[in-house]
Formats: C-alpha cells, sequence, structure tokens
C-alpha cells in the first residue's frame, strides 16, 4: 500500500470540488487532488496511489493517453487502478490502460462506490504481491540452502571415497593373511563389510543428490539375456562376503527381448537390493532373483524369507532419509539405497514396488521397458559401422 495508513486516492481533475466531493464519500481513504497533469506526475512519485481517478477535462501538456501511458509504464504503479471519467476521449484512456471507464454525470455515490471496489481490488492485489514475494524470498533461501547441501554432499563423498576404498583393500589384503587366528580374521572380515557398507552409502547418498539435480547421464548399452546374469554376478561382489551366508538363487529367463540400460547403474540397482535382503535376513536366509519378460517390459525380483517390512513404512520406504528401519543385524537403514534404486529405475523410464509380509519376507519387483525396433536398428547399425 502507500506509506500512509489509509489508502490513496489521486483525483486529477480541472475542477478541486471533484476531489472534495470525492473525499466526502470516502471517509476511509486519503484522497489528493492533482489539478494538472505535471501535479498528478508529481504527487504519483511522492506517494504511490491505490487509484487514481483521471477527468477527460484535465489540463496536460501532453495529450491524456500518453499521459496515462506513462503512468501504466512505471514499474512503481503497476498495482495502481486508473478510472477515467468524462464524457469524450474515454476510447483512448481504454486504449492506453484504463481499468475502467465512467460518465462525469454520473451520482457521487456511485463514482465513491466503484473507488472503493478498485480500492478493495488494490488491496488484494497488494496483499498478494507481498505474499509472492514472501513466497519467492524463501525459495531463492531453499534454493541457496539446497547448493551449499550440494556442495557439501559433493565434498563429503569425494573426500571419502578414496580413503575408504584404500582401507578396503587393505583389510582384503590383511583377511587372505594365512598366520591370522580364525576370530581375528572373522573381525576382520565384520570390518570390511561395515566399511563396504559405508561406501555403498556415501556414492548412493551422492548419486541420489545428482538424479534429484538432474545431473547424472546414463549411458544407455542394448542388454541381452546372458548380459542380466553378468551384471547379477558382479552386483554380488559388490554387497561382499555375507552373502555367502544366504542361500541365493537367480534365474534369468533365456531369449529375453533385448532392453537398452546402463550396465553399471543396473549392477548398482542389483546391488543395492541384495545388500537390503541380506541385511533384513539372518544367516542361511533364502534370496531369489529372477529376471523375465512381461509384455513389453522385463520385470526383475528379488524376494527373502527375512523379518519383513511394517506397513507403516511402505509408503515412504524408496524416500531417501524417510524411513530408518533397524535391521536384524542391529544396523539402521537409512534407505538412501532404495532411494538410488527407485529414481535410477524411474530415470530407464521404468518402476519399482515392494510386497511384503511382517515376518514372512519381502518382494521387490521394477520394470523396464524392451527397446523399440527403431532402437535396435540404430544399436545395430552403431556395431556396424
Amino acid at each position: 500500500m502507500a506509506n500512509s495508513v489509509k489508502p490513496t486516492v489521486l483525483v486529477a481533475a480541472s475542477n478541486s470540488a471533484r476531489a472534495v466531493a470525492l473525499a466526502g464519500q470516502l471517509p476511509q481513504a486519503e484522497v489528493v487532488y492533482c489539478r494538472n497533469g505535471d501535479t498528478l506526475l508529481r504527487e504519483s512519485h511522492q506517494q504511490v496511489p491505490d487509484v487514481v481517478v483521471l477527468y477527460t477535462d484535465l489540463s496536460a501538456a501532453v495529450p491524456l493517453g500518453e499521459l496515462l501511458s506513462i503512468l501504466r509504464g512505471r514499474e512503481d504503479l503497476s498495482l495502481t487502478h486508473f478510472l477515467a471519467v468524462g464524457t469524450q476521449g474515454l476510447g483512448a484512456l481504454l486504449s492506453a490502460g484504463a481499468d475502467a471507464l465512467m460518465s462525469d454525470s454520473t451520482a457521487p455515490e456511485a463514482l465513491a462506490h466503484l473507488v472503493g471496489t478498485l480500492l478493495n481490488r488494490a488491496r488484494q492485489q497488494r496483499e498478494l504481491h507481498d505474499k509472492n514475494a514472501g513466497l519467492l524470498k524463501k525459495l531463492d533461501n531453499w534454493e541457496h540452502e539446497e547448493r551449499v547441501r550440494d556442495q557439501l554432499v559433493h565434498m563429503l563423498v569425494h573426500d571419502l571415497k578414496n580413503p575408504i576404498a584404500a582401507v578396503l583393500g587393505l583389510m582384503e589384503i590383511v583377511e587372505e593373511d594365512a598366520r591370522l587366528p580364525k576370530d581375528l580374521i572373522e573381525l576382520v572380515r565384520l570390518s570390511r563389510e561395515e566399511t563396504q557398507h559405508l561406501l555403498h552409502l556415501s556414492v548412493n547418498m551422492l548419486d541420489v543428490r545428482k538424479i534429484q539435480a538432474g545431473k547424472m547421464n546414463l549411458d544407455f548399452e542394448l542388454m541381452f539375456s546372458p548380459m542380466f546374469r553378468e551384471v547379477i554376478e558382479l552386483a554380488q561382489g559388490d554387497v561382499g562376503a555375507g552373502l555367502s551366508d544366504r542361500k541365493l538363487n537367480v534365474e534369468v529367463a533365456p531369449n529375453l527381448s533385448p532392453a537398452r540400460v546402463d550396465p553399471a547403474i543396473l549392477r548398482r540397482i542389483f546391488a543395492n537390493l541384495l545388500s537390503n535382503a541380506m541385511k533384513h535376513t539372518k544367516a542361511g536366509g533364502q534370496i531369489d532373483v529372477s529376471v523375465r519378460q512381461v509384455n513389453d517390459d522385463l520385470q526383475f525380483s528379488m524376494s527373502d524369507d527375512g523379518e519383513g517390512i511394517p506397513a507403516d513404512d511402505i509408503p515412504n520406504l524408496f524416500a531417501a532419509f524417510e524411513q530408518s528401519r533397524l535391521t536384524l543385524h542391529g544396523r539402521f537403514d537409512t534407505g538412501m539405497g532404495l532411494a538410488f534404486c527407485k529414481l535410477a529405475i524411474e530415470g530407464h523410464g521404468g518402476r519399482i514396488w515392494v510386497e511384503s509380509v511382517r515376518g514372512h519376507g519381502s518382494t521387490f519387483t521394477f520394470l523396464l521397458p524392451l527397446a523399440r525396433d527403431e532402437e535396435d536398428d540404430e544399436d545395430f547399425a552403431e556395431l556396424v559401422s
């Protein structure tokens, strides 16, 4: 609004009696009289009006249509409403941006009523403008915080990856030392698995942020049945030695139609799902992996006979940090791995879901679309060339 408590109405007319009459009808507003065009320009700079009542008999150095265009073009008057009053020249003022027109023979009460309506409209628009400005400021602050958070995550993960990988390598060397007693080797093995979990968590955290920001580019390749089995075997190695304590069964249907997939990302998806199944099953538990074709999709399923998932956790299961569940092995599951799976699968044009009964295990299923014929032709042409 204007700088005063009351809304401001500028009355630009040749006769000051018109401003006096309107002021008597609008005690809730401050009515200021402008005797000519220069006065109107000066007063509108000194205090931003909510409404300008412009009479067509106003004396001005330029045509009133041009004067109104000048006022309409000012950014500080973008929320000001203009009412043109007169008998002639109203069409030019309407073209120049007048919000409403009225004859100068209209009763003062009717004029005051219309000006009051415009004042209410101006007040509502200013409130919306102020609210929108507040929301934009919050959005700017949020975007700044997101950029800072992304930079911190990126810095931390990159600083952590190399030393964690080095520790893993050293632990593997120590674990293979036959001179160590069995109980110490077992401690080293457990330490290596926890370190592997930390590495997966760090990488997933970085990649989830990348995918959310649209900064992860997928490297698609045409994949066939044998390649899916190879990817699953590589993912088993990524999970660690703890998987050897589970009964793992992998079934990949022969002669699957090809799909365009990023093999490295698919390997990460399987590693996360295998790791999740391992964390929520006991030693000796059963994990079944299957790949088969269902209509125009490849269906990947991973089932376990573990503890299952509480029904209340399922709706937010794939949201990073939304669900932290204590696993059978005393480790909190942050959900970062499953969040990565969901985003990566959706990046392939697929979807993932889970079915689970508490105490009877879980089945994670995701679909990836088959390659279209034109994509097959493109890949074949690339191979030939």
